[in-house]
């Protein structure tokens, strides 16, 4: 079978994808690398340098952002493409200060509390599961560490449009996001699904914006459909 490839997002590493890589790491290789490089054009570089020759991708939230320029760069080389809770937009331009400031403040020892009190809190919905799932959004980022923090905000800063890649897309493409997510609105994803000639959407009720984790059965079902759609 295709090896799959599923690229993280911001300050996330392969644990996003745990429940996913355990159902399809049975059938097939799974690969979940971190993003590495200081712009998404350069991560994307380095992911094709060390995946296999041809592969399904998917990648959530920045991972997504990766997985538009994959294609871009290397559409010769992707089976088929998921592009979950992610924006194919540049970066509004009130965030420039922002990504600035935070990445100032975890150079200076705060990355638990940039985390703690600015980003997590936009990450998923109210639940059970809700303070776990925080817990593990900490630990991926204390395992990343403050140069990766660095890197991956210095990339989503300065990022380009992937409008146009979009529309030039011609594989079977998963839309996903989660109903309650508010860094990446439903909304947004029916555009991408409107400008991806073949692209299905698929939006996961009761999560926010790492339904890998928060409605698992449901995010892996539907990469199931789509990993077996022709």
């Amino acid at each position: 079978m295709t090896p799959l490839v599923l690229i993280p997002g911001f300050m996330c590493d392969g644990r996003l994808f745990g429940p996913q890589i355990t159902r399809f790491g049975r059938e097939r290789q799974v690969l979940s690398p971190m993003p590495s490089g200081k712009s998404i054009p350069a991560m994307a570089q380095n992911l094709l340098a060390a995946a296999p020759p041809r592969f399904s991708l998917g990648g959530l939230s920045m991972g997504g952002i990766i997985a538009m320029e994959v294609y871009s760069q290397a559409p010769e080389r992707i089976e088929r493409l998921a592009l979950m809770d992610t924006t194919p937009f540049a970066d509004a331009p009130e965030n420039f200060d922002i990504r600035n400031r935070q990445i100032a403040d975890v150079k200076a020892g705060k990355l638990d509390q940039v985390m703690q009190e600015e980003l997590k809190p936009a990450y998923l919905v109210d639940s059970p599961a809700k303070p776990v799932l925080l817990d593990l959004c900490l630990d991926m980022a204390r395992a990343a560490g403050p140069e990766v923090f660095e890197a991956q905000a210095l990339a989503l800063r300065d990022r380009a449009s992937q409008e146009d890649t979009l529309r030039k897309i011609d594989v079977p493409t998963l839309i996903l996001c989660g109903r309650q997510d508010r860094l990446c609105p439903v909304e947004r994803h029916e555009l991408m699904a409107r400008l991806i000639p073949r692209a299905t959407l698929e939006v996961i009720e009761n999560a926010g914006h790492m339904p890998t984790l928060e409605q698992p059965d449901q995010t892996t079902a539907a990469l199931a459909r789509w990993l077996e759609e022709t």
